[in-house]
């Protein structure tokens, strides 16, 4: 099966279930973001295990930053990700095998705060009474919406490197195709809900916000995985590569997204 086939199969089959959660919310959509993330970590740890993180740190610390932000709110959030650096610390204390404790700690925690709280901002997007469903709705269809435009527009016109160091393929114009892309949808998906949610001008300034944090997000991992030299984090998703690879531009986006609609007076 060529790339492109399976990209399409994957999105054909894993479109209708994220959607079908998102409104679902509440236990559902926890456990979704659940499963999502510790792949996602997995993969993390995984590429980065020659710098020995304290995995099961991370997964616990992972778990209870989400389930501190299910049952709680945002500070229980973060309670969860300071709880991985004291198992972390725990598990350095208790292993026998001595590498650098400052390397060791700072992946792990890179992973909970990186997956964790990225994750984290969409469940909180969702809670907002009325418009949650139709807010995260915009951000996966705008983050989508911008991935297309730069790719499409920097195929067609890209001439100048927007990042050559981390990733060559992106361009200064397809970075502004994608963000056109990323303002005309969120407009529309929001468009309905303009004289109770977002104004049309809040709607714009969110799509670009959503743009410019994908586009961060997209280049945070590709500097990452340059570093650890691996091209994906994975297969589990065919053409797609694995689940962090799916995930980087959301786990920026949704975090923008959060603050840009709480600045607004909305979240």
């Amino acid at each position: 099966m060529s790339s492109l086939a399976s990209r399409v199969l994957v999105a054909i089959i894993l479109l209708p279930v994220v959607i079908g959660l998102v409104y679902l919310g509440g236990w559902w959509l926890f456990g979704l973001a659940l499963a999502g993330g510790l792949i996602a970590l997995h993969e993390l740890y995984v590429m980065t295990r020659e710098l020995r993180p304290f995995v099961l740190g991370g997964y616990v610390g992972f778990v209870l930053a989400l389930l501190g932000l299910q049952l709680g709110e945002v500070p229980w959030m973060f309670s969860g990700i300071l709880a991985t650096l004291l198992f972390s610390f725990v598990l350095f204390g208790l292993s026998d095998v001595r590498t650098s404790a400052t390397t060791s700690f700072g992946v792990t925690l890179l992973g909970v705060v990186w997956v964790g709280a990225g994750i984290g901002f969409l469940l909180l997007i969702r809670d907002i009474p009325e418009f949650g469903f139709w807010a995260v709705m915009a951000v996966l269809f705008t983050v989508f919406a911008a991935d297309t435009g730069a790719f499409f527009v920097g195929r067609a016109v890209g001439r100048h490197k927007m990042a050559p160091a981390i990733s060559p393929g992106k361009s200064w114009e397809g970075f502004v195709g994608g963000v056109v892309a990323a303002m005309a949808t969120a407009f529309v998906v929001l468009y309905k809900d303009r004289d109770e949610f977002l104004t049309i001008p809040e709607t714009l300034a969110l799509g670009a916000a959503i743009a410019l944090a994908s586009a961060l997000g997209d280049l945070f991992e590709s500097a990452v995985k340059r570093d650890l030299e691996v091209k994906d984090s994975g297969r589990l998703l065919g053409g797609h590569g694995g689940m962090l690879d799916r995930l980087d531009s959301l786990l920026w986006a949704g975090a923008a997204a959060y603050y840009v609609i709480l600045a607004f007076g909305n979240a």
